[in-house]
């Protein structure tokens, strides 16, 4: 039987339009404009150790990020920089905190950008124009990084915290000074812990200036923790259409980090959608075991690269509508289910079986739909 999945010709619809800002050049990547909204992670490697944080990377990349971000505390660090930047295959950008000969470094070393934290920087300043005039002439794109736990002294004592208002003036004089000496190759984040403060933050940094902005909720806990504050903060903002770049900040290993940051674009619609479970949270109602099964199918159709929906339900009321509006379905209930496709009943299996007919049957679609298939990254939502 032949399915014709019906890939949408028109792109899927979104909250709100995207905020106009300018487009710069992150290595490869663009970022900012009508480019589509980046992910990016952190290494946690000894920056150092050039194998192990490549090898890092590379586990970042193959997980769909598109931008990493290598720490650069120290000179064996900074000497590190040169092979990463070549022998990565995503674009990497130099963390730069407190030491400005650092910037430098990473500008020579070919690294595709710096981001560089005013607030602890010495002097940073008087370092603007010179940094400008290497990064412009290097082809190196900068991120302002304004952070409130590193926020400048003054800012701190006029304002008596790290207001919005606060992350924002330091963001903006900053941004000034690079733009009076002829340098607009820059993002800006502001970051906050409360994603309240954050969100403001944004808001009113996106009402200033047309820079590209970076999204992130900075400290923002361990993985279940932090992304709820980030889905929460990144969801209000992209939906206003406010943010060209996130990165989501877990105390979690880094590519958890970009397995939240694509779901929550898929979730909207800002990037391309492959595998997604729809399965009930169960209930009194459920007459199988609804999150086992969920649990099976999601591992089983681990990295499926096609945009496929699957929809795994435990009971007769929402179970046949759920599955007759997916790709791939199956309504469960007294020991066995219905595995519809594109809407059609294909046949009705025992419990022992859901599992099997559903991977059988998605990988049957996938390699029918074969290299028809938009581009996105795997994904798994659970409704």
């Amino acid at each position: 039987m032949s399915v014709s999945l019906g890939i949408p010709t028109a792109p899927p619809p979104v909250l709100n339009p995207r905020r106009k800002s300018r487009k710069i050049q992150v290595g490869k990547v663009a970022v900012g404009g009508d480019a589509p909204v980046s992910v990016q992670s952190m290494t946690t490697t000894l920056t150092s150790d050039v194998n192990a944080t490549l090898q890092q990377i590379a586990q970042l990349t193959a997980a769909g990020c598109d931008i990493v971000r290598v720490a650069c505390p120290s000179q064996d660090d900074a000497e590190a920089l040169p092979a990463i930047a070549r022998k990565s295959g995503i674009p990497v950008i130099a963390d730069i905190h407190f030491q400005p000969k650092y910037v430098f470094a990473a500008i020579d070393a070919g690294c595709a950008a710096v981001r560089v934290n005013p607030g602890n920087i010495r002097q940073f300043d008087d370092k603007v124009k010179e940094i400008a005039k290497a990064a412009g002439d290097a082809g190196t794109s900068i991120r302002i990084g304004v952070n409130a736990g590193s926020l400048d002294k003054r800012l701190l004592e006029k304002y008596g915290k790290a207001t919005p208002e606060a992350l924002v003036e330091s963001a903006v004089w900053e941004a000034s000074l690079f733009e009076e000496h002829g340098f607009r190759d820059f993002k800006i984040s502001v970051k906050h812990n409360d994603p309240v403060v954050m969100v403001r933050a944004y808001e009113l940094l996106a009402e200033r200036g047309d820079w590209p902005l970076h999204l992130g909720v900075t400290e923002a806990g361990p993985a279940f923790q932090g992304t709820i504050k980030s889905a929460v903060a990144f969801g209000h903002l992209l939906g206003q259409g406010i943010g060209d770049t996130i990165r989501v900040s877990l105390s979690a290993p880094p590519v958890e980090e970009v397995k939240v940051g694509i779901q929550i674009l898929q979730s909207l619609n800002l990037r391309p959608r492959k595998l997604e479970i729809v399965s009930c949270p169960s209930c009194g109602r459920a007459q199988v075991d609804v999150y086992t099964l969920a649990e099976q199918v999601t591992a089983g159709l681990e990295g499926m690269e096609v945009p496929l929906r699957v929809a795994v339900m435990g009971c007769v009321v929402n179970g046949p509508g759920e599955a007759r509006e997916a790709d791939l379905g199956v309504a469960s209930g007294n020991g066995k289910g219905q595995i519809f496709v594109r809407g059609e009943v294909i046949k009705t299996v025992p419990e022992s079986k859901i599992v099997e007919t559903l991977i059988d049957e998605a990988m049957r679609i996938a390699e029918e739909m074969g290299d028809d298939a938009p581009e996105g990254t795997p994904s798994v939502t659970v409704s």
